[in-house]
């Protein structure tokens, strides 16, 4: 629990200095713009100093990435095949995703964005964040889902390699020059971490404890 309060509060004063998750709203996108401006102008002004930041930031990323993505690949591992298709139906969930659903769009969302850091076109096989359609059963989603992280930690590696080019997503309310690889990266992770709270509340829904969260 001590590594995953880590996490939320990195993504926490990340998000406050202006880097937001996919589907942000337009105010809140408009104000990440601006912060976001001003951190490249500080960094700019600087260049040392900036290329420095990058490395470290980079390293940073690395780690957190491997233990949220240990996290949430655990939490896919542990639901059983038949309950991929599962969705609550008690409630306000009319229309929620299925487990394999949530899995499909996390780990779509984790190549687009890293598709937009690295300076491609988003993977057209993602679609509009759902995934491709060819990838049904669990374990076409697994290797999906570690596929996804795998692309998300070669965006992290490029962190600060300036030959590298950078593309604004669709997805993102990062647009233009503001699109920093640094924040598409960090915007990833925390769509990823948002959904991986949706996934471990299948799990206990289905009587299974999340395996972060066992002795």
């Amino acid at each position: 629990m001590g590594q995953m309060r880590l996490i939320f509060t990195f993504l926490f004063l990340l998000g406050c200095i202006g880097i937001a998750p996919a589907q942000m709203d337009k105010a809140d996108g408009m104000q990440s713009v601006s912060q976001t401006g001003t951190a490249v102008r500080q960094q700019q002004a600087d260049p040392g100093a900036a290329a420095l930041d990058a490395q470290r930031e980079k390293r940073g990323l690395q780690v957190l990435l491997k233990v949220a993505q240990t996290k949430i690949v655990s939490a896919a591992e542990a639901m059983p095949a038949d309950k991929y298709g599962f969705a609550p139906t008690d409630g306000e969930f009319k229309g929620v995703r299925t487990f394999g659903q949530e899995v499909k769009h996390l780990a779509a969302t984790n190549f687009i964005l890293s598709a937009a850091a690295l300076g491609e076109d988003p993977p057209t096989e993602a679609g509009d964040e759902t995934g491709p359609e060819t990838v049904r059963t669990k374990a076409q989603i697994l290797d999906y889902l570690v596929e996804s992280f795998a692309r998300l930690g070669h965006a992290i590696d490029a962190i600060g390699n300036n030959n590298t080019g950078i593309k604004s997503s669709p997805i993102s309310p990062l647009k233009n020059a503001d699109a920093t690889r640094l924040a598409l990266a960090v915007e990833s992770m925390i769509h990823a971490l948002n959904h991986y709270g949706q996934m471990v509340e299948y799990l206990r829904m289905n009587g299974i404890v999340p395996p972060a969260s066992r002795p």
